[in-house]
């Protein structure tokens, strides 16, 4: 019998502290990003630097990707919250599937808002699947 699927909310706060990890990991060669943001002398937005946001999107997919692919599905935060990703049909998370995994969450997150739509899906999905689990073939369960 397969694992009982993840809960939301513990999907939520594992998604944070990975995103705490990205952060941590990327924010040394990044920290001129946070300059480029907000023009506070023109008190108007400026352009992010596209090379320092590229590396952090990089860490981000080989974060997300090779964690899940070789770590028995579980990044750190879903490790720390008892979740883990699986196939469908209730294997072990392929190389493969884990890419796409991410490259589908990647492209929502770069078009502009759609990475609200991919999470916010798991709210109404009987299955509890964002887009890119869909597209994936994946689920979250309980490690």
């Amino acid at each position: 019998m397969p694992a009982p699927l993840g809960g939301r909310w513990r999907r939520l706060f594992a998604g944070i502290v990975d995103s705490i990890i990205i952060s941590l990991i990327s924010t040394p060669v990044t920290w001129q990003t946070w300059s480029h943001v907000l023009d506070e002398e023109r008190g108007a937005w400026a352009r992010i630097n596209l090379s320092q946001t590229f590396f952090l999107a990089v860490v981000a997919f080989l974060y997300y990707w090779l964690l899940q692919a070789y770590w028995h599905g579980q990044t750190i935060g879903k490790k720390i919250f008892g979740l883990r990703v699986i196939s469908e049909t209730g294997e072990r998370l392929a190389v493969g599937q884990a890419a796409i995994r991410q490259a589908v969450m990647a492209v929502l997150a770069w078009l502009c808002c759609l990475w609200i739509i991919d999470l916010g899906w798991i709210l109404i999905d009987p299955r509890k699947q964002a887009i890119h689990d869909k597209a994936a073939r994946t689920l979250v369960v309980d490690s």
